[in-house]
């Protein structure tokens, strides 16, 4: 479902745990936490706040 980044909660190099909210998105009105489903370090941002995205937008790169 297409929407709206609202906020990146993390920058490249920043240590995240598996559940860390990594970004809001906002679709048909409401807003969704994105979360990591493993342990990392942010190895790129692909996106910036107000960015439209489509499903299966990269959002985050995890090393």
């Amino acid at each position: 479902m297409p929407g709206k980044v609202i906020s990146i909660m993390v920058r490249p190099g920043d240590r995240v745990s598996a559940g860390d909210e990594v970004c809001v998105v906002e679709a048909m009105k409401m807003e969704q936490s994105i979360r990591t489903g493993q342990d990392g370090v942010i190895k790129a941002v692909h996106v910036q706040p107000m960015d439209s995205v489509s499903a299966n937008d990269p959002l985050v790169e995890l090393e």
